[in-house]
């Protein structure tokens, strides 16, 4: 693993389920998430998801690329355009330091409204640690 080295991008179907699955494991009741009529009687043109399961999604998104044996120490996310139903997320990361064991991954997300979150994810590997791409 290198400064400036970029994570696979990773193609996130954005679904009913997933948005109402997400909410209810937070959860998050928020009718919002989960009740097209309220949504759209208070501004929405739909459901949309909720911080907790894109911060869940972008997570995964570096686990997935680094192993099971990497543990995540900060998740810092700002949400942009909101994840509908039948949208997808594209999710990509950039290497951006590296101190010892520890990494910091600069990750984004875009939908087709725009860029849907923004954030780094601090994460430690263990001593000799791989990523899914290879050695490090």
């Amino acid at each position: 693993m290198n400064v400036d080295d970029e994570l696979p991008v990773l193609e996130i179907e954005v679904t009913r389920t997933l948005i109402v699955a997400g909410a209810i494991a937070s959860r998050d009741y928020q009718d919002v998430h989960h009740d097209p009529d309220v949504a759209r009687q208070k501004g929405s043109p739909d459901i949309f998801m909720n911080i907790l399961t894109t911060n869940g999604l972008v997570g995964r998104y570096v686990t997935d690329h680094f192993g099971p044996a990497a543990v995540l120490c900060k998740v810092a996310i700002r949400l942009g355009a909101p994840n509908y139903p039948g949208d997808t997320m594209v999710l990509t990361g950039r290497v951006e330091a590296i101190d010892g064991g520890t990494a910091v991954v600069r990750v984004t997300g875009d939908n087709g409204i725009g860029r849907h979150v923004t954030g780094t994810v601090t994460l430690t590997l263990p001593a000799g640690g791989t990523s899914a791409g290879g050695p490090s």
